[in-house]
């Protein structure tokens, strides 16, 4: 049996992995602790084979730089330190694409991470200090998924698909965007627990997503038609240089499969199929 604890209460990553082990019955004992005060420092970590640490902030709206960095970087420091002291082996970190500070584009092995935000920055620095507690008997794992979506996620996904359900047409653009559904993160992350990763991850689906096809993906699971119109390309390539919703909607942003490789992994050669759902299966799965 393994022991699994996540540290971060409540989170939509957390929970779904929770949900998803539960498939495997006793060979998986996974309990979570609240990070949200500092009660968490008097938890056991000795026993667990593996922390998860999900605990995170990604907008606050006072403009407060120093609060991303307190619980991006430092908790996630802080509690990486107690768990290498208590005997953990492995630690896995949620980074996030968002350390390429590239709202457009294409990433590859070439590709310097360069944060623009406070969030990006934050999680960049926390990589940098993990990454120093690493040794034999303890394996630091970080992974930087591009956007997450599923049953009951938030940020853009649900924003898209509850337009989706009301429009009739749609501009038919030509982008590619990365995306990770939630059943093949938790899976890769079963993969990761059980191989004993360590490094940096990009997992991401195998298919790229065209915005487009999952507006009219998202239409057809609710039983709605949506017509995708042609020509609007080169007016949304124009709005979309100053205007950076339109780059998150409209843009190309991906991890390049030949670079990268499927799973996806900059700085390792495990190749995982954590590919339990296709782009069709997922979003009917998600509208249901």
């Amino acid at each position: 049996m393994k022991r699994i604890l996540i540290t971060g209460a409540n989170s939509y990553i957390g929970t779904s992995f929770e949900n998803y082990m539960s498939q495997f019955g006793s060979d998986y004992q996974i309990e979570t602790v609240d990070m949200r005060d500092n009660d968490w420092m008097n938890t056991e970590f000795s026993g667990y084979d593996a922390i998860i640490h999900v605990a995170g902030i990604v907008h606050v709206k006072e403009k407060n730089d120093s609060l991303y960095y307190q619980v991006n970087r430092d908790l996630a420091y802080e509690t990486a330190k107690k768990a290498k002291a208590d005997g953990v082996k492995q630690f896995v970190f949620f980074s996030s694409m968002s350390v390429f500070g590239m709202d457009t584009g294409i990433i590859t092995n070439a590709t310097t991470p360069n944060p623009k935000t406070p969030y990006g920055k934050s999680k960049l620095a926390a990589e940098e200090l993990l990454k120093g507690l690493e040794s034999d008997s303890f394996t630091v794992c970080i992974l930087r998924p591009p956007m997450i979506y599923g049953p009951g996620s938030v940020g853009n996904y649900p924003r898209l698909a509850k337009l989706a359900r009301k429009i009739s047409v749609f501009p038919k653009v030509n982008n590619r965007r990365s995306m990770l559904y939630i059943n093949n993160l938790s899976f890769f992350l079963k993969l990761a627990i059980d191989s004993k990763l360590a490094g940096i991850f990009h997992p991401q689906n195998k298919e790229y997503v065209n915005t487009s096809e999952l507006v009219k993906l998202i239409a057809d699971a609710n039983g709605k038609k949506v017509i995708l119109i042609p020509g609007f390309s080169g007016i949304i390539n124009i709005v979309s240089s100053p205007i950076g919703i339109f780059r998150k909607v409209f843009g190309t942003l991906v991890y390049h499969e030949n670079t990268i490789g499927y799973p996806g992994s900059i700085t390792s050669n495990v190749k995982l199929d954590y590919q339990e759902k296709n782009l069709n299966d997922s979003i009917l799965e998600t509208e249901r």
